[in-house]
């Protein structure tokens, strides 16, 4: 997921792949006969481009379904909600898009529910807690498509030479990244807060220490009194000392941490199965854990690991909900997602294709990550103003560790600004 958990930023212009808006989008739907999807780039390399993926798919529902056409336009990540956005705002939505929120639009009535396109056995397939997160009021409206969850990572060579444990609790993680940082280590722990991703980091923070981004009735709780403490915790025992690493976590984004681990110069990051799978892959010992909870919780509370899903919505346009809804079935056929999800190490979203996976002989450490997501805590992407949330934290969390930051006051300037984005919706 980009929300983001997912998909790399790479120009998809460059690999040839952007095709024109004018046929992309038009302004009045499919007509019935032609389906026009927008989706982001998953891949960071002509080889590795979702393009692949897409072309076989939709040559393969179009023999099954003579006179059809699908028109498929790739963006990447960085730039595929702004442009859904856009589209809607120019009345040319597109029939299917996906992305990472979908709320938004809901709530502005323009999209279909999942009872209006979905067979009903597609509908009841979904993992409940992404049919949970894709639901607003009880009524499914964002297909969760893909999804990961977070497990602390750590280089278990780096952890030997340190003679370093791995870490249970807080406290143990410092002690961690002390060893590691004496031996060292560039980043003992990457604390990746930039603009990219920095919402993901956050929220894991947040919620083990039994924080989060909203309270038990769904109300965003952003400057909460655990949230704050967390940050407070982060600034003074993390970042202060020097562990994590020569880049400010403000200006380190996600994929520069990846790319630092694969290079062995982390200790310890957060991380998904791709990197897990890219990792083994160069011959890394890599350790995983769930995250390290706050030393200040009792011994009754066990926080849940973090779980982050792309969501597929179906936009209403005249005469396209047939046609949408043949499409959708056919792309959540069991197959075809499996065979998405494995493309990129991605855990898919349907208890079949779940259980296909594991039963196809997959990657056994994938399990840990199944076991985490079914459990796992996501972003309140039924919260229509999660979008413009999301992106505000993302520009402004980093802030909160920063040497002169008062950490309770950044966070509370971000949480007016999501009480500003809710009231507006």
């Amino acid at each position: 997921m980009r929300p983001r958990l997912f998909g790399l930023t790479a120009s998809v212009a460059a690999f040839g792949l952007l095709g024109s808006l004018v046929t992309a989008c038009g302004a009045s739907g499919s007509g019935g006969t032609t389906l026009r999807l927008v989706a982001p780039e998953y891949g960071d390399s002509p080889g590795t481009s979702s393009k692949a993926y897409w072309d076989k798919l939709t040559a393969a529902f179009t023999a099954a379904h003579p006179g059809t056409k699908i028109e498929v336009t790739l963006y990447p990540w960085a730039d595929v909600d702004r442009e859904v956005t856009r589209m809607v705002q120019e009345n040319k939505a597109p029939d299917v898009a996906l992305m990472g929120a979908y709320s938004d639009f809901a709530a502005q009535g323009r999209l279909y529910a999942a009872d209006d396109v979905l067979s009903i056995s597609s509908e009841a397939n979904f993992l409940p807690p992404l049919a949970d997160a894709g639901s607003i009021h009880y009524t499914l409206y964002g297909l969760p498509f893909v999804a990961s969850s977070r497990l602390l990572f750590y280089n278990k060579d780096l952890f030997d030479k340190a003679g370093a444990k791995p870490p249970k609790t807080w406290s143990d993680l410092k002690d961690a990244a002390e060893a590691l940082k004496k031996e060292g280590v560039l980043y003992p722990y990457a604390l990746p807060l930039g603009p990219e991703e920095a919402h993901a980091e956050a929220l894991i923070w947040e919620v083990s220490n039994g924080g989060g981004y909203t309270d038990t009735t769904g109300a965003y709780s952003i400057a909460s009194e655990r949230n704050t403490q967390t940050f407070r915790w982060l600034k003074d025992n993390l970042v202060t000392p020097g562990l994590t690493g020569p880049v400010p976590p403000a200006e380190l984004n996600r994929q520069d941490a990846f790319a630092a681990f694969l290079r062995g110069d982390v200790g310890m990051v957060n991380g998904y199965p791709s990197l897990l799978h890219e990792a083994r892959a160069k011959g890394m010992k890599v350790g995983t854990l769930t995250m390290p909870v706050s030393d200040t919780l009792s011994d009754g509370e066990t926080p849940p690991s973090v779980g982050v899903a792309d969501w597929m919505m179906a936009f209403k346009h005249d005469d396209n909900r047939e046609l949408v809804g043949a499409f959708l079935d056919f792309v959540y056929e069991d197959k075809n997602l499996t065979e998405f999800a494995g493309r990129y190490h991605l855990l898919p979203s349907t208890v079949t294709a779940t259980q296909n996976s594991q039963n196809g002989g997959t990657d056994p450490s994938t399990e840990q990550f199944l076991t985490a997501l079914r459990s796992a805590e996501l972003y309140p992407v039924n919260e229509p103003s999660w979008l413009k949330v999301s992106n505000t934290i993302k520009r402004n969390i980093g802030k909160a560790v920063e040497p002169t930051a008062d950490p309770k006051a950044v966070l509370e300037d971000i949480a007016q600004q999501a009480r500003d984005a809710a009231q507006q919706k």
